[in-house]
Protein backbone atom coordinates (compact mmCIF):
# COMPACT_ATOMS: atom_id res chain seq x y z
CA UNK A 1 0.00 0.00 0.00
CA UNK A 2 1.14 3.38 -0.67
CA UNK A 3 -0.64 6.82 0.49
CA UNK A 4 -2.18 7.33 -2.82
CA UNK A 5 -3.49 3.44 -3.57
CA UNK A 6 -4.70 0.84 -1.56
CA UNK A 7 -4.61 -2.71 -3.36
CA UNK A 8 -6.55 -5.43 -2.65
CA UNK A 9 -7.14 -9.05 -3.91
CA UNK A 10 -9.83 -7.77 -6.67
CA UNK A 11 -9.46 -4.17 -7.21
CA UNK A 12 -7.33 -1.55 -6.50
CA UNK A 13 -8.54 2.25 -4.54
CA UNK A 14 -7.05 5.00 -5.33
CA UNK A 15 -7.57 7.98 -2.91
CA UNK A 16 -5.24 10.60 -3.68
CA UNK A 17 -8.26 13.04 -4.79
CA UNK A 18 -10.11 11.79 -1.58
CA UNK A 19 -10.23 13.96 2.03
CA UNK A 20 -11.37 10.57 3.66
CA UNK A 21 -9.00 7.73 2.82
CA UNK A 22 -8.58 3.90 2.99
CA UNK A 23 -9.39 2.96 6.52
CA UNK A 24 -10.91 0.41 8.98
CA UNK A 25 -14.43 1.52 9.39
CA UNK A 26 -14.92 1.47 5.76
CA UNK A 27 -13.53 -2.38 5.36
CA UNK A 28 -15.27 -3.30 8.47
CA UNK A 29 -18.48 -2.33 7.04
CA UNK A 30 -17.85 -3.53 3.55
CA UNK A 31 -17.66 -6.82 4.63
CA UNK A 32 -20.53 -7.06 7.21
CA UNK A 33 -23.30 -5.05 5.85
CA UNK A 34 -26.06 -7.73 4.56
CA UNK A 35 -27.69 -8.08 1.29
CA UNK A 36 -29.84 -10.22 -0.65
CA UNK A 37 -28.46 -12.67 -2.59
CA UNK A 38 -28.71 -12.59 -5.97
CA UNK A 39 -29.86 -9.81 -8.30
CA UNK A 40 -30.22 -6.99 -5.64
CA UNK A 41 -29.83 -3.29 -5.43
CA UNK A 42 -27.53 -1.40 -2.80
CA UNK A 43 -26.77 2.18 -2.32
CA UNK A 44 -23.86 3.52 -1.23
CA UNK A 45 -24.32 6.99 0.91
CA UNK A 46 -21.35 8.72 0.99
CA UNK A 47 -19.37 6.66 -0.99
CA UNK A 48 -16.21 8.55 -1.36
CA UNK A 49 -13.29 6.52 -2.78
CA UNK A 50 -16.28 3.67 -3.62
CA UNK A 51 -14.40 1.32 -1.15
CA UNK A 52 -17.45 0.25 0.44
CA UNK A 53 -19.39 -0.09 -3.02
CA UNK A 54 -16.64 -1.80 -4.60
CA UNK A 55 -16.59 -4.76 -1.88
CA UNK A 56 -20.51 -4.92 -1.85
CA UNK A 57 -20.31 -5.63 -5.43
CA UNK A 58 -17.57 -8.55 -4.66
CA UNK A 59 -19.32 -9.75 -2.07
CA UNK A 60 -22.72 -10.07 -4.03
CA UNK A 61 -22.16 -10.92 -7.66
CA UNK A 62 -25.32 -9.96 -9.16
CA UNK A 63 -25.48 -7.11 -7.60
CA UNK A 64 -26.33 -3.57 -8.77
CA UNK A 65 -24.73 -1.17 -6.56
CA UNK A 66 -25.24 2.74 -7.08
CA UNK A 67 -22.97 5.41 -4.46
CA UNK A 68 -23.40 8.67 -4.17
CA UNK A 69 -21.21 11.55 -2.37
CA UNK A 70 -21.46 15.34 -2.30
CA UNK A 71 -18.24 15.67 -3.07
CA UNK A 72 -16.86 16.39 -7.22
CA UNK A 73 -13.53 14.86 -6.32
CA UNK A 74 -14.40 12.13 -4.40
CA UNK A 75 -17.01 11.27 -7.18
CA UNK A 76 -14.14 11.38 -9.55
CA UNK A 77 -11.84 9.19 -7.68
CA UNK A 78 -14.73 6.70 -7.13
CA UNK A 79 -15.73 6.99 -10.29
CA UNK A 80 -12.13 5.97 -11.49
CA UNK A 81 -11.75 3.00 -9.34
CA UNK A 82 -15.07 1.60 -10.36
CA UNK A 83 -13.82 1.72 -13.97
CA UNK A 84 -10.72 -0.09 -13.39
CA UNK A 85 -12.39 -2.97 -11.49
CA UNK A 86 -13.86 -6.51 -12.49
CA UNK A 87 -17.15 -4.76 -11.12
CA UNK A 88 -17.82 -1.43 -14.03
CA UNK A 89 -20.96 -2.76 -15.62
CA UNK A 90 -22.55 -2.99 -11.78
CA UNK A 91 -21.37 -0.14 -10.31
CA UNK A 92 -22.38 3.10 -10.56
CA UNK A 93 -21.40 6.63 -9.14
CA UNK A 94 -23.38 10.01 -9.07
CA UNK A 95 -22.54 13.26 -8.04
CA UNK A 96 -25.37 14.52 -5.64
CA UNK A 97 -26.32 15.71 -2.54
CA UNK A 98 -28.32 12.41 -1.04
CA UNK A 99 -30.87 14.94 0.64
CA UNK A 100 -32.14 15.26 -3.13
CA UNK A 101 -31.24 12.12 -4.06
CA UNK A 102 -34.67 10.21 -5.66
CA UNK A 103 -35.37 6.61 -6.81
CA UNK A 104 -38.71 5.08 -7.81
CA UNK A 105 -37.62 1.63 -7.30
CA UNK A 106 -35.83 1.16 -3.97
CA UNK A 107 -33.17 -0.34 -2.58
CA UNK A 108 -32.88 -4.06 -1.10
CA UNK A 109 -29.78 -2.93 0.90
CA UNK A 110 -28.20 0.59 1.78
CA UNK A 111 -24.56 1.02 3.72
CA UNK A 112 -23.30 4.08 4.60
CA UNK A 113 -19.92 5.52 7.05
CA UNK A 114 -21.75 8.68 7.91
CA UNK A 115 -20.22 12.17 8.75
CA UNK A 116 -19.04 11.66 12.76
CA UNK A 117 -18.24 13.88 15.18
CA UNK A 118 -21.28 15.98 15.20
CA UNK A 119 -20.08 18.46 18.18
CA UNK A 120 -17.00 18.66 17.17
CA UNK A 121 -14.69 21.66 16.10
CA UNK A 122 -14.81 21.22 12.28
CA UNK A 123 -11.43 21.33 10.94
CA UNK A 124 -10.34 24.01 8.26
CA UNK A 125 -10.11 22.02 5.57
CA UNK A 126 -13.56 22.44 4.00
CA UNK A 127 -13.55 18.89 2.21
CA UNK A 128 -12.21 16.46 4.66
CA UNK A 129 -15.16 18.76 7.08
CA UNK A 130 -17.59 17.74 5.03
CA UNK A 131 -16.09 14.06 5.41
CA UNK A 132 -16.27 13.66 8.85
CA UNK A 133 -18.46 16.06 9.92
CA UNK A 134 -22.51 16.29 9.96
CA UNK A 135 -22.55 19.55 8.59
CA UNK A 136 -23.80 18.63 5.31
CA UNK A 137 -26.28 16.02 6.61
CA UNK A 138 -27.51 15.18 9.95
CA UNK A 139 -28.11 11.45 11.54
CA UNK A 140 -31.94 12.50 11.21
CA UNK A 141 -31.74 13.29 7.63
CA UNK A 142 -29.62 10.07 6.84
CA UNK A 143 -32.67 7.79 8.45
CA UNK A 144 -35.19 9.71 6.77
CA UNK A 145 -33.63 9.50 3.33
CA UNK A 146 -32.52 6.00 4.02
CA UNK A 147 -36.00 5.26 4.99
CA UNK A 148 -37.93 6.36 1.86
CA UNK A 149 -34.73 4.88 -0.12
CA UNK A 150 -35.37 1.47 1.28
CA UNK A 151 -37.57 -1.55 0.15
CA UNK A 152 -39.74 -2.55 3.00
CA UNK A 153 -37.63 -5.74 3.58
CA UNK A 154 -34.89 -3.95 3.15
CA UNK A 155 -31.79 -3.69 5.24
CA UNK A 156 -29.56 -0.57 6.23
CA UNK A 157 -26.03 -0.74 7.94
CA UNK A 158 -24.04 1.97 9.14
CA UNK A 159 -20.76 2.47 11.40
CA UNK A 160 -20.36 4.77 13.80
CA UNK A 161 -18.02 5.55 17.09
CA UNK A 162 -19.36 4.41 20.40
CA UNK A 163 -20.29 7.76 21.49
CA UNK A 164 -22.64 8.54 18.19
CA UNK A 165 -24.83 5.14 18.70
CA UNK A 166 -27.40 6.79 21.18
CA UNK A 167 -27.77 9.80 18.51
CA UNK A 168 -27.90 7.87 15.44
CA UNK A 169 -30.30 4.81 17.22
CA UNK A 170 -32.31 7.79 18.37
CA UNK A 171 -32.84 9.05 14.72
CA UNK A 172 -33.31 5.91 13.45
CA UNK A 173 -36.13 4.93 15.98
CA UNK A 174 -37.89 8.40 15.11
CA UNK A 175 -38.04 7.54 11.26
CA UNK A 176 -39.61 4.18 12.40
CA UNK A 177 -36.19 2.14 12.19
CA UNK A 178 -35.68 -1.45 14.43
CA UNK A 179 -32.10 -2.11 15.18
CA UNK A 180 -31.83 -5.97 14.20
CA UNK A 181 -28.16 -6.48 14.61
CA UNK A 182 -24.96 -4.72 16.25
CA UNK A 183 -20.97 -5.30 15.98
CA UNK A 184 -19.02 -3.72 18.77
CA UNK A 185 -15.68 -3.47 17.91
CA UNK A 186 -12.44 -3.26 20.05
CA UNK A 187 -8.89 -2.49 18.61
CA UNK A 188 -7.99 -4.64 20.97
CA UNK A 189 -9.68 -7.41 23.67
CA UNK A 190 -8.56 -4.67 26.36
CA UNK A 191 -10.02 -1.72 25.68
CA UNK A 192 -13.62 -0.61 25.21
CA UNK A 193 -15.53 -0.95 21.72
CA UNK A 194 -14.69 2.28 19.39
CA UNK A 195 -17.07 1.55 16.57
CA UNK A 196 -19.95 -0.09 16.55
CA UNK A 197 -21.27 -1.74 12.92
CA UNK A 198 -25.29 -1.48 13.08
CA UNK A 199 -28.11 -3.37 11.12
CA UNK A 200 -31.59 -1.41 10.96
CA UNK A 201 -34.50 -2.64 9.48
CA UNK A 202 -37.86 -1.26 9.07
CA UNK A 203 -39.68 -4.22 11.14
CA UNK A 204 -38.63 -5.44 14.25
CA UNK A 205 -37.17 -8.95 15.18
CA UNK A 206 -37.49 -11.13 18.19
CA UNK A 207 -34.01 -10.82 19.53
CA UNK A 208 -31.50 -8.19 18.94
CA UNK A 209 -28.11 -10.05 17.38
CA UNK A 210 -25.52 -8.36 19.31
CA UNK A 211 -21.60 -9.90 18.65
CA UNK A 212 -18.10 -8.38 19.53
CA UNK A 213 -15.47 -8.46 17.16
CA UNK A 214 -11.68 -7.85 17.79
CA UNK A 215 -9.48 -6.19 15.44
CA UNK A 216 -5.76 -7.26 16.64
CA UNK A 217 -4.80 -9.68 19.41
CA UNK A 218 -2.00 -7.90 19.97
CA UNK A 219 -0.17 -5.19 18.22
CA UNK A 220 0.10 -5.87 14.44
CA UNK A 221 -1.66 -8.79 14.88
CA UNK A 222 -4.76 -8.95 13.20
CA UNK A 223 -7.68 -11.54 15.40
CA UNK A 224 -8.56 -14.41 13.94
CA UNK A 225 -12.63 -12.54 13.62
CA UNK A 226 -10.91 -9.92 12.04
CA UNK A 227 -8.94 -12.13 9.71
CA UNK A 228 -11.76 -14.31 8.64
CA UNK A 229 -14.04 -11.18 8.02
CA UNK A 230 -11.84 -9.22 5.76
CA UNK A 231 -10.09 -13.09 4.00
CA UNK A 232 -11.36 -11.90 0.66
CA UNK A 233 -10.55 -8.72 0.33
CA UNK A 234 -6.69 -8.36 1.70
CA UNK A 235 -3.74 -9.68 0.67
CA UNK A 236 -1.51 -11.81 2.61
Amino acid sequence: MSNDYFQFRQFVVHQQLCAMKVGTDGTLLGAWAAAPSGKCRILDIGTGTGLIALMMAQRFPEAEITGVDIDEDAVVQAAENVRLSPFSERVHICHQNILNFTDTIGFDAIVSNPPFFVDSLACPDSQRTIARHAVSMTYEQLMHQAYHLLKDEGRLSVVVPSDSRAQIEAAACLEGFFMTRVCLIKTTPTKKPKRQLIEFQKHPVSELDIKEGIIEESTNVRSDWYQQLTKEFYIK
